[in-house]
């Protein structure tokens, strides 16, 4: 495994321990009967999870597994740069969506939070993040079945 499957893995791996973590905190903060202590300690446990796994990941990404092993070459700036047009085209596709679809649920007169929009970017953030080492990682997939990218 090369240094940039390492990294698509740690990205892949913090994203989806962000998102559960937004999702339950944001599950909480809205739940009836939630006290602020019980948040209070959630939100910490996460964290140190978070932190941990951060840690871990960040110190097995720097590991070479032979002193031969090469930073980067040419194929893995092709798979990076078709990550990104993809990561790209589901950045927009994501911002359209949040754009459309407050309209259809909160209708023509409804209103939305204004809490609600940086916790919407932060999440379209997060799966844009997630699009681009998940497309990172299939692509390393096909190449090493002999198949074409």
């Amino acid at each position: 495994m090369n240094r940039a499957q390492k990294g698509a893995w740690f990205t892949f791996g913090v994203a989806i321990l962000l998102l559960t973590f937004g999702l339950i905190i944001f599950t909480q903060m809205f739940a009836a009967g939630a006290t602020s202590t019980k948040l209070i300690k959630l939100v910490r446990i996460w964290l140190l999870v978070i932190l941990f796994f951060m840690v871990i990941s960040a110190v097995l990404l720097r590991i070479k597994q032979s002193r031969a092993e090469v930073d980067f070459d040419e194929r893995d700036n092709s798979i990076k740069k078709n990550a990104v047009l993809v990561s790209f085209v589901s950045l927009w596709v994501l911002l359209f969506a949040a754009s459309i679809i407050p309209g259809f649920v909160a209708g023509d007169a409804g209103s939305i939070p204004v809490c609600l929009l940086p916790i919407i970017n932060f999440g379209v953030f997060l799966i844009v993040m997630l699009v681009y080492s998940a497309s990172i990682l299939v692509q390393y997939g096909w190449s090493s079945k002999g198949e074409k990218s």
